[in-house]
């Protein structure tokens, strides 16, 4: 039997779940605002980016779709569209994309696997959802920007998503109590984000055969 409950983190849970939303969604705001788009794509960028990882992953556990059954987070997503919108573009230079998903990844990335620990899929499994949850949105994100892909480039992104669940179902599973296992995996994720932002860090690309 699982430590965990479907009642996984009773406290903190909305709030992760808030914070990965919200700025997910600012991040596909601000990606269309950087191109000069319209409200209307603004917010539909910030729809895509900040359901799009949740989505995937409750129809793969086998759970109700959370924004088709809860108003609360599309309202979450058009607010956020119209709050950049009318906000002046100096506030969103140089690196604010980055830093609004590098907190969302981390926070998404443990909500992510909560909630599959909560609906009974096994450990490691559940720190893929959390994976999923935190990446799937911004790889949309940047399908619809024409961006490479955050799969194609070399830079710490997955592995930081993948940290943040992992700790969080490892702690879990060896009894931390949850609220801690949840505060440990989203501060490490987002810090190794961070980190790989502020100095340009990548993993390393495969060489084949070449010497």
């Amino acid at each position: 039997m699982l430590p965990h409950t479907p009642d996984w983190l009773p406290a903190i849970a909305p709030w992760l779940d808030l914070a990965g939303l919200v700025v997910f969604a600012a991040s596909g705001a601000l990606a269309a605002a950087k191109r000069g788009q319209t409200i209307v794509t603004l917010t539909f960028f910030a729809l895509v980016t900040g359901v799009g990882g949740g989505t995937v992953r409750d129809l793969l556990i086998g759970a109700p779709v959370f924004w088709i059954h809860d108003s609360r987070a599309a309202a979450a997503c058009l607010i956020v569209a119209f709050a950049v919108w009318l906000t002046p573009a100096a506030w969103w230079r140089g690196q604010a994309l980055d830093w609004f998903d590098a907190v969302g990844l981390a926070a998404y990335a443990v909500f992510g696997a909560a909630k599959a620990i909560g609906y009974g899929v096994p450990p490691v499994p559940a720190a893929l959802m959390g994976v999923v949850t935190a990446c799937v949105g911004g790889i949309i994100r940047d399908v619809l920007a024409g961006e490479p892909s955050i799969l194609l480039r070399p830079e710490i992104y997955v592995t930081a998503a993948a940290l943040a669940a992992g700790l969080y179902v490892g702690l879990g599973q060896i009894g931390v109590p949850l609220p801690v296992a949840a505060t440990v995996g989203t501060l490490a994720g987002f810090a190794l984000r961070a980190v790989a932002i502020r100095w340009k860090l990548a993993l390393p690309a495969y060489r084949g055969g070449r010497t």
